[in-house]
């Protein structure tokens, strides 16, 4: 029996946590009201999520997902998206299968999901396809025909549609095998034949570079770095660490480290008490120094004074981990 949930969200960390198979950190790039919406669904073997966001974001993750993971536009028009510094076109499948991973969005963005755990892949590629699928091995953007495709976006949107409206189709065993044997079916499908997005030398290059990046900045999390020691633990210049950044983040490595360093203040005061803590100690704690400076930036960033953060209760569904 499929187990369906629709949940919107006022705050894009309850969100960030809401997201299946793998550990995410969500980053939006301007100033506004985060509105965001998840459907999803589990059924016996595949996990179904649709979401939608209002603002431009970057979405970070930084650990191996257990489940062989894809993801999609569900709305041709809507503005660009990135994933890993490519862009990816709207009949393309993006196939999760790097331990780091920064899909970047341009506007509001409408996009699907689908996971198999990998026993299902392989039980399911070896009937399929007379092999074993490995996603690891996968390009990570593919190109499936267009008859696949399109019958996987709107299986997938009706699926989606069933979960919204609680219908009593998703009661009936029968109907919830067939849905979930056909969505199975089109992934595998659409894995095996998808013809790959090819990358350039210098593409690859860069990918490893932000991979070295994100493994320093995971080590040095509160710290406040310099590019010079970016550099030097990436082994990349500033100016091809530059280029690297904008091409995955949209933005330069300072600002992006300031960014990340933000969000941190705001989740570490939305989780703190005013009895136990304060907005000077904690924006110290995460390297800003300049507190005249970081108060301004903060309330231009959030809209409201870190001060107002600290005394409002965390947002529903914020677990920390």
């Amino acid at each position: 029996m499929v187990t369906g949930t629709v949940t919107n969200f006022t705050d894009p960390l309850p969100f960030q946590r809401a997201l299946p198979a793998g550990d995410f950190e969500l980053l939006p790039t301007t100033r506004g009201a985060f509105r965001g919406k998840l459907v999803q669904a589990k059924l016996n073997k595949i996990w179904m999520t649709r979401g939608q966001e209002n603002l431009p974001r970057v979405l970070i993750r930084s650990t191996t997902a257990d489940r062989a993971t894809i993801a999609f536009h569900t709305d041709c028009n809507q503005p660009r998206m990135h994933h890993c510094g490519a862009d990816v076109a709207h009949d393309a499948l993006i196939v999760n299968n790097s331990s780091v991973m920064h899909r970047r969005t341009y506007g509001a963005s409408r996009w699907g999901s689908m996971s198999l755990a990998p026993e299902e892949l392989a039980s399911a590629s070896r009937v399929i396809c007379g092999h074993e699928l490995d996603v690891s091995q996968v390009a990570p953007l593919v190109h499936p025909g267009s008859a696949l495709m399109g019958r996987l976006l709107d299986l997938h949107r009706q699926l989606g549609g069933l979960v919204e409206e609680s219908d009593e189709k998703l009661a009936n065993v029968e109907v919830v095998r067939a849905i979930d044997d056909e969505l199975a079916y089109l992934m595998v499908r659409c894995l095996d034949e998808g013809l790959p997005v090819t990358t350039t030398q210098a593409e690859r290059n860069h990918s490893r570079i932000i991979r070295r990046f994100e493994e320093f900045l995971r080590e040095n999390l509160l710290q406040p770095l310099y590019v010079a020691e970016i550099c030097a633990a990436t082994g990349a210049c500033e100016r091809s660490l530059r280029a690297c950044c904008l091409e995955h983040f949209g933005m330069g490595p300072v600002h992006y480290l300031w960014l990340r360093r933000m969000h941190l203040v705001r989740r570490t005061l939305l989780l703190a008490t005013p009895e136990t803590a304060t907005v000077t100690r904690t924006a110290m704690d995460h390297g800003f120094w300049e507190l005249g400076r970081f108060s301004t930036q903060y309330r231009s960033l959030f809209g409201e004074p870190a001060s107002a953060t600290l005394q409002r209760s965390p947002p529903p569904g914020l677990i920390f981990h």
